[in-house]
């Protein structure tokens, strides 16, 4: 690894990317436990800020000391850095209107919120495993289903189904959902 990509980095002694994936990974598994895998939580404490913060603090708050804070620049990817706040509390607000309104299956709902956090970009980096824990936590708690399966991969690796799934992420983009639906329940 090189320095400048270990800035914000809490644990020493990490030397390549493999070491650092694994440390988050195990971080990550907690979260899914605990959030997966443990008591019922109510809607009112999933669909909120507070909630979306305390999740990528939980995520990454061992390994990076800049896990739970809003992106400060402005990437190729996400919102102007100025809107993100805004932009977030407007996904969730539509999130539960979704809800409420019976407006997309349930499933359709979770990857709709998995897709606009990731547009959103809410945090400098994990976004986009923040955004599958949180459909699958949408999923399991307020739709009592099933969570997604992902592909059943590691997305962070080059492989045909990481490939698809940027695919599907491109096509969601332009509003066709079908694809990422289809992966997100994929082996």
């Amino acid at each position: 690894m090189k320095e400048g990509e270990k800035e914000g980095l809490l644990v020493s002694g990490i030397t390549s990317r493999e070491e650092l994936d694994e440390l988050e990974q195990l971080n990550i598994q907690k979260v899914v436990q605990k959030y997966l895998f443990g008591k019922k939580l109510k809607n009112e404490n999933i669909l909120n800020e507070k909630f979306i913060y305390k999740l990528h603090k939980e995520m990454l708050g061992d390994v990076w000391d800049w896990a739970e804070t809003v992106r400060k620049t402005n990437n190729t990817i996400g919102v102007d850095k100025l809107q993100i706040t805004i932009r977030l509390r407007q996904l969730l607000e539509n999130c539960k209107l979704w809800i409420d309104q019976d407006e997309f299956i349930p499933d359709e709902i979770a990857i709709r919120l998995k897709h606009d956090l990731v547009f959103v970009h809410v945090f400098p980096n994990g976004n986009g495993r923040h955004s599958r824990i949180m459909a699958d936590i949408i999923i399991k708690h307020i739709f009592d289903k099933e969570t997604f399966t992902w592909g059943t991969n590691n997305l962070n690796k080059k492989s045909e189904k990481r490939d698809f799934y940027i695919q599907s992420l491109r096509k969601a983009d332009r509003g066709d959902f079908t694809d990422l639906l289809k992966f997100a329940r994929s082996y």
